[in-house]
């Protein structure tokens, strides 16, 4: 049985995301075209999504970085409003009801946050 081992991308320091703060964006490739994907902190655990609304294919930040509406516990799209639960990924009202963002793989070692490459998300050249 062999591990498939999936290459990592650093994308900040762990300190860089704070609990419902500012996410930080990243450049990814989505399914060969250039995209950015984002990661925020929810619940003390950072989550990597491709920053690309379930509703139509806009990106969500308000500002780059501004993921969250002002209470801090769901990420917003500022074009339609539609609401994302951050640990999931689930659209929980809005336009997109019943859609969700797509998920990154990430992890968090020795204060640095990664990224993994997957069948549809993979890192841009160079």
């Amino acid at each position: 049985r062999t591990l498939e081992i999936m290459e990592k991308y650093l994308i900040c320091e762990s300190a860089l995301v704070e609990e419902g703060g500012k996410g930080i964006r990243f450049p990814v490739l989505a399914g060969g075209d250039e995209a950015t994907g984002f990661v925020v902190r929810f619940d003390g655990q950072a989550h990597a999504y491709l920053n690309r609304c379930a509703h139509v294919p806009v990106e969500l930040d308000w500002t780059p970085g501004e993921f969250f509406e002002g209470s801090g516990l769901y990420i917003m799209c500022a074009t339609h409003g539609a609401i994302y639960v951050p640990d999931t990924g689930h659209c929980t009202g809005g336009p997109c009801r019943g859609g969700r963002l797509r998920k990154s793989a990430v992890t968090e070692e020795n204060g640095k946050i990664y990224w993994s490459a997957d069948d549809y998300i993979a890192a841009p050249a160079g």
